[in-house]
């Protein structure tokens, strides 16, 4: 018995295989290489802007809210450090021009520190009239002045003065007294 078994002479359609597995393959690498070279241009533009400005919507810049920037350095003059953090709107502190507020009590605590620190109302830490400035900015409802009301002073106060502007405010104060007239 004879078998007879047709020969495939189809020659273009093998020959056609490999090209296009070929082109499949360089088209796979170009693609593989466009989506590395995105991510590594993602990676670094994700990174730390150190010489480029913050573009406001960004999220670097959600990161730099109001609240989280210092109101002063410490590196101003002691007038500067006082009305940049607002403290004549409320007190009257000798030396500082327009500091004549009316809501919180009168800051010459070469006077009344040493008062306040040994009243027996005072729950606060503080031993000298520096550390009961810096507690009083710090923790202002620690000791509430008799005859002004609580919950007045913010509270973030201390979240928004440098260490410098906050112990020059109280190198400061604790050398003003009642009845001196300013330098």
């Amino acid at each position: 018995m004879d078998s007879y078994s047709p020969k495939r002479t189809d020659t273009h359609q093998s020959a056609h295989v490999p090209s296009t597995s070929l082109k499949e393959r360089v088209l796979t690498l170009v693609a593989v290489g466009f989506v590395l070279l995105y991510a590594l241009w993602t990676l670094r533009a994700a990174g730390p802007a150190q010489d480029h400005p913050v573009e406001p919507g960004t999220a670097l810049m959600a990161t730099l809210s109001p609240e989280k920037i210092p109101l002063t350095t410490g590196e101003e003059p002691i007038d500067e450090i006082f009305t940049r953090a607002g403290c004549p709107v409320c007190h009257t502190i000798p030396g500082i021009a327009g500091a004549n507020g009316q809501v919180g009590p009168k800051l010459v605590l070469g006077t009344t520190g040493t008062q306040r620190i040994s009243n027996s109302a005072y729950r606060g830490q503080a031993t000298t009239v520096r550390d009961y400035v810096v507690e009083s900015v710090l923790d202002p409802e620690r000791y509430i002045v008799p005859g002004y009301p609580g919950r007045t002073m913010p509270a973030w106060y201390g979240l928004k003065l440098s260490a410098l502007a906050l112990e020059k405010i109280a190198t400061y104060l604790e050398q003003q007294t009642e009845g001196e007239q300013p330098a």
